[in-house]
């Protein structure tokens, strides 16, 4: 887990402005007071998206390849504590409120964003640095995927594409799991459910004026 955390001692001194202010010190606190509560951070697999989380949402996944940080102005900034919160507000808007994985990614953008921007580092900058290791990951071999990993982005993203290629990894024996372990059925069954979304979504199309 991220030890660098701004304000590791609570409960904190109060702002000589109200809580509900938008403030980058207040963000900062959010972010520490989230990495702090998360169960375990894991290192150690390929994950497709670049991050990810366990079924229970216990685990954070990041992508074994990427660094744990980056150059920015004179300064090595973890990255770890921001994809930490960006998945973390995700899963809980996923499991808590019923949100689609779009939307509750969308929102998890944002909280990532302006964590990384209370600490005066350049979004544009910490984005372009992420999405660079993202197409990386997308050309890797999968070869060690976490068992218990979530697989709502890739069905609600309709990733069929990346959903083939985890098969296809687990049943070339490029993977350390079987054919039949959880993970593969996990995969293969988000693979009917996206295929079962498309045909239906196909039956629904209107048929063109004649």
């Amino acid at each position: 887990m991220p030890t660098d955390s701004c304000h590791p001692q609570a409960p904190h001194r109060k702002l000589r402005v109200a809580d509900t202010f938008v403030s980058g010190l207040m963000v900062e606190r959010a972010l520490d007071a989230i990495t702090r509560r998360v169960k375990k951070l894991d290192r150690d697999h390929d994950i497709p998206y670049l991050a990810g989380y366990s079924l229970d949402g216990k685990t954070i996944y990041i992508d074994r390849h990427l660094p744990r940080t980056f150059r920015y102005k004179d300064r090595d900034i973890d990255i770890d504590r921001y994809l930490i919160l960006h998945e973390s507000v995700e899963k809980a808007l996923i499991d808590q409120l019923g949100l689609h994985y779009q939307h509750a990614h969308q929102i998890a953008c944002r909280a990532e964003e302006a964590a990384v921007r209370a600490e005066n580092v350049s979004w544009r900058a910490y984005d372009q640095f992420t999405q660079k290791y993202i197409k990386d990951v997308w050309h890797e071999e999968l070869k060690n995927l976490p068992a218990d990993l979530d697989q709502k982005p890739y069905r609600d993203e309709h990733d069929f594409d990346l959903l083939k290629r985890m098969k296809e990894a687990i049943h070339q024996g490029r993977t350390k799991h079987s054919p039949k372990s959880k993970v593969a059925a996990s995969v293969e069954g988000a693979m009917q459910e996206v295929a079962a979304r498309k045909s239906a979504g196909s039956k629904r199309q209107p048929q063109a004026r004649k």
